[in-house]
């Protein structure tokens, strides 16, 4: 996280006594990345962290894959996934490789436990549905365009208000954080990146929970998923303070980087995670030279898979598309704007597009639960489509 937060009561001094009104002492828990030299916080519990009542493995937690076949452009129809599950049962990966898995959510139900993804940070974005994220580190309200950045190791669930809600997860096996070229020396935003620390919405309330009971968390570890009861609240924090902890940043807050020429796709780069990028294609002005072409140029991703996920407006480089589509382009073959796009940009002055996309550094794998959703003519779709229909 880019800078330092604390919320609720804390001692004056890291590692000292803080006791309760009775006398007995708080519990403070040191939560670290990379040892201990990574990013930290420290919270200050009613009780021990590790007071497990009950441990049970539940699943693995692994993407059931397809088998190889030949490598193409894939284009998922994720708007006609029926709705069901909670926010971490209800989950439906599409894409999956060693660093990251993506896929949707569309939950009903609501959590009846407390989740937490050891390993690796999660990023979830709201396409529909309002609600309040609840953790550890306290309550975020949500609404639709909010990237909720959640670290890993944090317990957390979701309060959905009623109404559809409707997801696009993205699970990493590392750190997701804002792009080091947006960041100067102290970790401070600098004045070219596309949004700031006034954008960012940290934890707004925290209210300790004393219940005791029986409580359930279930926790993603080692690629399986474990129950562990307690028999007290998880959230019984009554301080915490640091640069570890989730934050939501909204992708109407994205100022767009425009330029004469059509601009490539880093400057549309929100985050950055292991081995891939998150970028937002925002509402913006098109190119501005007197014989621009606003459409992208066609290009050979030699070295990475290029995964779009559109949200709303008008896709101006694609056909086919609608709202919940999508798309795969793989490494190894050229992309671009379908047939007649670019030609049709021409003159045109803006965009009220927005889409989310991941670019990853190793090759994607399309699961098997991705197959019921696919558009198997999209490979096709660049023909004339007097060709494309005999495929």
């Amino acid at each position: 996280m880019p800078f330092y937060h604390r919320l609720g009561k804390i001692p004056h001094k890291r590692h000292i006594q803080f006791r309760k009104e009775d006398g007995s002492l708080f519990r403070e828990e040191v939560m670290g990345t990379k040892g201990f030299s990574g990013i930290q916080s420290i919270l200050y519990h009613h009780h021990p962290p590790t007071q497990v009542s009950r441990v049970e493995r539940l699943r693995e937690w692994q993407p059931e894959l397809e088998e190889r076949g030949a490598n193409r452009h894939r284009h998922l129809l994720t708007d006609g996934l029926a709705a069901g599950g909670d926010p971490v049962e209800g989950r439906v990966h599409l894409l999956a490789n060693e660093d990251v898995a993506i896929g949707v959510i569309r939950p009903t139900k609501p959590m009846d436990y407390f989740f937490r993804n050891s390993d690796g940070d999660e990023v979830l974005f709201v396409h529909e549905g309002e609600g309040e994220f609840q953790s550890v580190f306290g309550r975020m309200s949500y609404r639709p365009g909010d990237y909720i950045v959640i670290p890993v190791g944090t317990t957390y669930r979701l309060e959905m208000k009623e109404g559809p809600q409707r997801f696009l997860v993205i699970e990493s096996t590392g750190e997701i954080t804002p792009p080091k070229r947006y960041r100067n020396e102290f970790g401070q935003l600098m004045e070219h990146s596309p949004y700031c620390e006034r954008d960012i919405r940290v934890p707004e309330r925290l209210e300790p929970h004393l219940e005791s009971g029986a409580f359930t968390v279930r926790v993603k570890a080692q690629g399986q998923l474990n129950a562990y009861q307690y028999d007290f609240h998880p959230f019984d924090v009554v301080g915490w303070d640091g640069y570890l902890y989730p934050w939501i940043f909204n992708v109407e807050d994205f100022e767009p980087i425009t330029g004469r020429i059509h601009q490539p796709p880093p400057v549309h780069q929100t985050f950055a995670g292991p081995n891939f990028v998150i970028c937002s294609f925002v509402p913006r002005l098109y190119d501005y030279h007197p014989e621009s072409i606003p459409a992208p140029y066609w290009h050979s991703n030699v070295n990475s898979d290029e995964v779009l996920y559109y949200v709303e407006g008008n896709f101006m480089s694609r056909k086919g598309i609608r709202e919940g589509s999508i798309t795969l382009h793989p490494s190894g073959l050229p992309h671009g704007p379908h047939p007649g796009k670019a030609e049709a940009s021409i003159g045109k002055k803006g965009t009220e597009e927005l889409a989310v996309m991941i670019d990853t550094f190793r090759p994607l794998r399309v699961t098997r639960a991705a197959l019921e959703m696919e558009d198997t003519g999209y490979i096709y779709s660049w023909l004339p489509e007097t060709d494309a229909a005999k495929n």
